[in-house]
C-alpha cells in the first residue's frame, strides 16, 4: 500500500460520507431522497430521474412529472414503500412531495443520527490508517525501508487521517446547522 491508495480509499470514504448526508431529510426538499427509490419500468429497476423531471418549486415542495403519465402509479407506490416519510400527493399529472416543518424533538433526532454516521466514516478512516501503517510496519521488517523511513510513513499517513476526519467534521458541521437552522 502506498500514500496514493491510502489517500484515494481516505477520499472515497469521505465521499460516502457526503452523500449518505445528502440522502437526510433535513427539513428541506432535497431531490438526492429520490435516489435510491427504484421503479420497475418495462421490467427493469429504474431511477425516478430517468423517467421523469424532478423539479423544487418551493424549499419544502419536490415535484415529480412522469416522461410517461402511466408510470405515475408505480412511482407513487415506491415512494410509499421507501423510507422517506413523505406521503405523496398524486394529481393525475404530477406527484407532490411536501416536507413538513420539522420540531425540535425531530431535528435533534436527525443531527443524532448524522452524528453517528460521521462517527462511522471517521472509524472507516482509522482503519485504513491502521492497514497503511501495518504494510510500511511489514515492509520494514522485510527490510524494504529503515525505521527512519517507516517514522516518516507513519508521521505521513497521521497527517492525511487527521486532514480527512477534519474534513468529515466541517461536513459535519455544516449538516447540523443546516437542520438545526431550518
Amino acid at each position: 500500500m502506498n500514500y496514493d491508495e491510502i489517500i484515494n480509499r481516505m477520499e472515497k470514504t469521505v465521499s460516502v460520507f457526503e452523500n449518505t448526508l445528502s440522502e437526510i431529510r433535513a427539513g428541506r426538499a432535497n431531490p438526492a431522497i429520490l435516489n435510491k427509490i427504484k421503479i420497475d419500468y418495462y421490467g427493469v429497476a429504474t431511477p425516478i430521474s430517468q423517467v421523469a423531471g424532478i423539479s423544487v418549486p418551493e424549499a419544502r415542495l419536490i415535484v415529480i412529472q412522469p416522461w410517461d403519465v402511466s408510470v405515475l402509479k408505480e412511482i407513487e407506490k415506491e415512494i410509499l414503500k421507501s423510507d422517506i416519510g413523505i406521503n405523496p400527493n398524486n394529481d393525475g399529472k404530477v406527484i407532490r412531495l411536501s416536507f413538513p416543518e420539522l420540531n425540535e424533538e425531530r431535528r435533534k433526532e436527525i443531527v443524532k443520527n448524522i452524528k453517528k454516521i460521521a462517527e462511522e466514516s471517521k472509524i472507516a478512516i482509522r482503519s485504513i490508517r491502521r492497514d497503511g501503517i501495518e504494510d510500511f510496519k511489514k515492509k520494514q521488517k522485510d527490510s524494504e525501508i529503515t525505521e527512519d523511513e517507516l517514522k516518516m510513513a507513519e508521521d505521513e499517513i497521521q497527517k492525511i487521517t487527521d486532514k480527512n476526519i477534519a474534513e468529515i467534521d466541517k461536513i459535519l458541521e455544516n449538516k447540523e446547522k443546516e437542520v438545526m437552522s431550518i
